[in-house]
């Protein structure tokens, strides 16, 4: 019988993989059917919660392992305010590809220019910029991960930098946003031959751990 590198039958990691992608694709129709009505309740988030306690095998896949941590911070004192609501309801919008607030799928821009195929990213002595806005926290969370696995940041992307990450939150229309300027300066640098990577957010969150 063929064994993976952990010892396990192929066949059974195979099936164990398409079981989280069927997950991975119930939640997020768990997401659009939130966002259904345009509003975000206080019940339809404490359903979302105990969805993903109940299924925590997917709790380390995109974008189980975010949304989780971010309803576990929200629910902790057993109130969704209203400010909450707001970012909860945005935050679904944008991770589900359901158009946001302030927008319509007319209007999202060229797409990103990730650099492919994806890279592996380590940090230990590796230069990072980020831009736009994080999910997975504010952008002083998004800094000390990077700061707290030995890398280091720079505002701006220059020859040395070695990744540029993208906030997913806001980044379909990012030709028209204050961050598309950073993401314009990293391709112009890998244009010229510079060996920086453009990573999104999804792809940092996976070297995180």
């Amino acid at each position: 019988m063929n064994l993976n590198a952990d010892g396990q039958p192929f066949n059974r990691c195979f099936n164990a993989a398409r079981l989280n992608d069927r997950k991975i694709d119930e939640l997020i129709g768990l997401c659009k059917g939130v966002l259904a009505d345009g509003e975000v309740t206080q019940f339809e988030v404490e359903f979302l919660q105990q969805w993903l306690r109940n299924n925590q095998d997917i709790s380390e896949h995109w974008p189980a392992n975010v949304l989780y941590q971010r309803i576990e911070e929200m629910l902790a004192d057993n109130v969704l305010d209203f400010e909450e609501q707001k970012e909860l309801l945005q935050t679904l919008m944008d991770l589900t590809g359901e158009p946001t607030i302030h927008s319509s799928v007319n209007s999202m821009s060229t797409s990103l220019p990730l650099t492919t195929p994806d890279p592996e990213i380590d940090f230990e002595g590796r230069i990072f910029c980020l831009t736009g806005k994080f999910v997975t926290g504010t952008r002083k969370q998004c800094e000390s991960l990077v700061l707290e696995r030995n890398g280091s940041l720079k505002k701006s992307p220059t020859k040395d930098t070695d990744f540029l990450v993208i906030g997913v939150i806001g980044s379909t229309d990012w030709i028209h946003s204050t961050h598309g300027r950073k993401i314009e300066r990293a391709v112009e640098l890998k244009e010229s031959g510079t060996d920086i990577a453009i990573v999104s957010e999804e792809r940092w969150v996976r070297f995180l751990a």
